[in-house]
């Protein structure tokens, strides 16, 4: 994948189905990029720094690590002896990965499906953002159909190190409200923005329209195929077919979803890259 850097191509989302369809599902390993603080200093964890099955992020508390079923019970007691009382360490269901498949869907070619996140345009050509991992490279078609014979935009824009990309709307005939489908309905955005931890967002997609509260901001997450960083975690589950799709507070969209842990049987949680961050570098907005 390309560097984390700012983005080097220059584009926002509809919402078409709720049905889960095929995964490209990377088992996830979190690695940390711990600010200059005394537990970023500490020998002892510069050990679990790159740990499969993690994720990190720093507050004014401490340094957090979260970790999946993946992590053995023996590696979990040597990590909280690093951190000592410098942090903690909890527990996420399941396994760390990103999700692929459709709020209102998309395709690529050879059947793999996303979500819209958000509608955005510049001037008078519209956009939308999704996630990097739900798109080919610069120049490549997506579609709106599986059969991939119905053409909906160009990707122009791709950022791997944030896990977004921005999508040019090709397809003059279909619809692109500045809104998220919550089925039934649309949910109007107007603008997109940051939320502190402990605030209610929601998000839309194959396994529901769901809401939780922000847990944490700027979390790294290191998956098997990339790192992603800048991340927001939430209490929200989530499940294959729901990357790319949308997380907002009423009528601010919050962020796009990445990947998450755990499902919606057995709980989990999710974590989003920021869209006010990918609208101000990719110059788009909702409207």
């Amino acid at each position: 994948m390309p560097s984390k850097g700012l983005p080097t191509v220059t584009h926002s989302g509809i919402f078409i189905d709720m049905r889960p369809a095929r995964i490209l599902a990377a088992v996830a390993a979190l690695a940390l990029f711990l600010p200059a603080t005394a537990a970023a200093a500490a020998p002892g964890l510069a050990a679990y720094r790159s740990l499969p099955g993690t994720a990190w992020w720093s507050d004014g508390h401490g340094t957090h690590v979260a970790v999946d079923d993946t992590v053995p019970a023996t590696t979990v007691s040597g990590l909280r002896a690093a951190l000592g009382g410098r942090g903690q360490v909890v527990h996420e269901k399941g396994v760390l990965r990103r999700h692929i498949a459709g709020a209102d869907p998309f395709f690529q070619a050879g059947g793999f499906r996303c979500l819209v996140g958000f509608n955005a345009r510049a001037g008078s050509t519209f956009y939308f953002l999704t996630s990097r991992h739900c798109v080919g490279a610069v120049g490549s078609t997506v579609y709106a159909d599986a059969s991939a014979t119905v053409p909906l935009g160009v990707v122009t824009t791709v950022t791997p190190g944030w896990d977004t990309a921005l999508v040019r709307y090709t397809n003059t005939t279909i619809a692109k409200p500045s809104a998220v489908n919550i089925y039934p309905g649309l949910a109007p955005i107007t603008s997109f923005g940051t939320r502190a931890v402990g605030t209610r967002v929601t998000r839309s997609g194959p396994s529901g329209v769901r809401s939780g509260t922000i847990t944490a901001l700027n979390v790294t997450v290191n998956y098997a195929d990339g790192s992603v960083t800048g991340l927001i975690r939430t209490t929200i589950c989530s499940q294959p077919g729901d990357s790319g799709g949308p997380l907002f507070a009423g009528t601010t969209g919050v962020g796009i979803t990445s990947g998450g842990s755990g499902s919606c049987t057995t709980g989990g949680v999710s974590y989003y890259s920021p869209t006010v961050r990918a609208g101000s570098a990719y110059g788009v907005g909702p409207y």
